[in-house]
């Protein structure tokens, strides 16, 4: 078990804030306060800028915030091997998903499981693709589920599932009343993106691309970093967006928004990417293989 000031200055790290850091470790302020001004004693040094309105880490608080990750990930490790050794699927399973995935199509995977699997801490980290590929290259993540094929060395990639993207605009935005529509269509007309770094920016620029379509010279509105933002700007009217057909579900059967499908068709594949030169205990081969059937079920 590591150090618990570790696990507490960790949170307060990642988090950038004492008050979430407590949440999530459901403890009080004070407490962590603490456990983080123990932590600098022994050290000698401040971890932590405490500016009017926030903190930030100071360079030696940066420099324990990469050994914290690889001790906290070492001693995870730890426990599901020695779980292993008793025979029990058991100990923390650190899971990382691009938003798409985390939002729309994991909590159920990992509902399932857990109830599978009692005895197992799933813990999720939601970012871009390339945010999650890079956690998972630093070994702070199990397993990352993202929206294009692993590009870092020494990463596996493995399709889990595929997914088909369509337009989304308002039922009274021009495009609404086609059944579908090209990519030269669409660059006629006001784009809502996501953020660079994203999977779905990444395959809808490489979309636009194929058929002869700049992705710089579409009437890009803005750039956001979630499908719920997506959407939220998309109802306003604003313009159209390209995302998951799993992310709109809800939102065309309540008639807020229309769906249209886009010709050529526009399908990706979504993958589990782990570490190649990495132990990979049974827990995690579990879940790949779990996630892979429950995720294949759930594409639409």
């Amino acid at each position: 078990m590591a150090d618990r000031r570790l696990q507490v200055f960790h949170a307060v790290a990642k988090n950038l804030s004492f008050t979430r850091a407590a949440d999530a470790l459901f403890m009080s302020q004070p407490a962590v306060t603490f456990q983080i001004k123990q932590l600098e004693e022994q050290y000698g040094t401040r971890l932590f800028e405490r500016r009017h309105g926030g903190i930030s880490l100071t360079p030696a608080g940066e420099l324990v915030l990469s050994f914290a990750e690889k001790i906290l990930a070492l001693s995870d490790e730890m426990e599901t091997r020695l779980g292993e050794m008793t025979g029990e699927m058991r100990g923390p399973l650190l899971v990382g998903a691009s938003t798409t995935i985390a939002e729309f199509m994991l909590p159920r995977v990992l509902g399932e499981f857990n109830a599978l699997y009692p005895q197992v801490r799933a813990r999720l980290f939601v970012a871009n693709s390339e945010s999650i590929e890079g956690r998972v290259a630093e070994h702070t993540l199990d397993i990352g589920l993202i929206e294009a094929p692993a590009k870092l060395p020494g990463l596996a990639s493995q399709i889990c599932c595929e997914d088909e993207l369509q337009v989304i605009c308002t039922p009274d935005y021009p495009l609404a009343g086609m059944t579908s529509v090209t990519p030269k269509v669409l660059a006629d007309y006001e784009f809502i993106s996501r953020e660079p770094g994203s999977g779905t920016r990444e395959i809808t620029d490489s979309y636009f691309r194929a058929h002869k379509i700049a992705p710089e010279t579409l009437k890009t509105q803005m750039e956001l970093g979630s499908p719920e933002a997506l959407k939220g700007v998309v109802s306003t009217g604003l313009g159209f967006a390209i995302v998951s057909r799993a992310v709109v579900d809800k939102e065309i059967r309540l008639g807020g928004l229309v769906a249209i499908a886009l010709h050529p068709p526009l399908k990706r594949s979504l993958y589990l990417v782990h570490p190649q030169d990495r132990f990979q205990s049974r827990l995690a081969a579990t879940f790949i293989d779990f996630a892979k059937s429950k995720l294949k079920d759930l594409a639409l």
